[in-house]
């Protein structure tokens, strides 16, 4: 199946306006992360969550109004929203834990919870689930979690310096750290919190997106061999083009994928949904802008290495036409 045809776009003619683009984004998501943060789901921030079903219609508000009369703290901590398909009537109470509490007491929040509800007479409801994660064990899955991610940058250039170049091993992870930083950037516009489903979407992100990158890599090498002649900026903009189709269908059935998940996997795969479709996006345009660019820039638009040292072919000496010599007379006969 062939989308594009002997297309000839000039797509590093656009790199720096893609990487300015990348630097506004980055630069807006860090200016939120630091103002505002990133909310942290239960199993990094550690705490209570306590999910219940109520018998008829409850508004969040209500539901919060009761934890603010009767909740010790006044519930100012204390995080509520609905939970799932509205017609469920679900809401999710998230209490994060304080100061040292461990053991007995993370469960005992679960009952206050509940007692707080009763006690404000928002209606009859029955618990419909309950996650209890101590700080302690908060803590070791954002360390793993982090490592996981280092872990795989490192992997991931050690194996294209290895079986490519050392330049296109810098790119594809600075196209990686790119797509990372776009994501988080994206998570913190829209106020998604950091669960374990969305350092999992996180990751696979990364493997789609380098997978894309090698793809487009593997392009560039073979044409190498047979552009000797070409400069490297010509080379990179023909291997894209001519990959330009297979990474279309590719980043476009997952993104179809993503965002079926988005639409009707519910509210527990919301966050790993939005995370998968703003990672393939950003992947591929990181794929085709990013990884290329840094690879040109590394190596110049200088000609490719193979044509730099390919032996030159010396061109034939024109042929001097030949005189005709004289017949030599024989001499007489004294």
């Amino acid at each position: 199946m062939h989308i594009f045809k002997d297309t000839h776009f000039d797509f590093l003619r656009w790199r720096w306006h893609a990487i300015i683009l990348s630097w506004v984004v980055i630069i807006a998501g860090a200016v939120v992360f630091m103002t505002k943060g990133i909310p942290l789901g239960i199993e990094f921030a550690g705490g209570t969550a306590v999910i219940v079903k109520f018998e008829q219609p409850t508004s969040v508000q209500q539901v919060r109004a009761a934890l603010d009369r009767s909740f010790p703290g006044g519930g100012e901590n204390v995080i509520v929203q609905s939970f799932g398909d509205p017609s469920l009537r679900q809401v999710m109470v998230r209490v994060p834990h304080v100061g040292a509490e461990q053991g007995t007491s993370l469960s005992q929040t679960k009952q206050q919870v509940l007692d707080a509800l009763n006690k404000g007479n928002v209606g009859k409801f029955q618990e419909a689930g309950t996650q209890v994660v101590g700080p302690a064990v908060g803590k070791e899955l954002r360390s793993k979690a982090l490592l996981a991610t280092v872990f795989s940058l490192i992997g991931i250039l050690a194996y294209l310096a290895f079986r490519f170049q050392f330049s296109f091993g810098v790119g594809a992870v600075v196209a990686t750290i790119h797509d990372l930083l776009i994501t988080m950037a994206f998570l913190a516009f829209f106020r998604y919190d950091m669960s374990l489903n969305v350092i999992a979407a996180i990751l696979t992100m990364t493997g789609f997106s380098t997978n894309d990158t090698i793809v487009i890599f593997d392009r560039i090498r073979e044409n190498l061999r047979g552009m000797r002649r070409d400069s490297l900026h010509h080379v990179i903009n023909a291997s894209i083009n001519q990959t330009l189709g297979r990474t279309v269908i590719t980043s476009g059935t997952a993104l179809l994928t993503a965002l079926a998940l988005f639409f009707f996997g519910g509210e527990v795969l919301h966050g790993f949904a939005f995370t998968m479709v703003v990672g393939i996006i950003t992947g591929t345009y990181s794929s085709i802008f990013i990884a290329a660019a840094i690879v040109s820039f590394w190596r110049s638009n200088a000609p490719t290495r193979a044509g730099a040292h390919a032996p030159a072919i010396a061109a034939p000496a024109p042929q001097q036409p030949q005189r005709k010599q004289k017949p030599q007379r024989k001499a007489r006969a004294s």
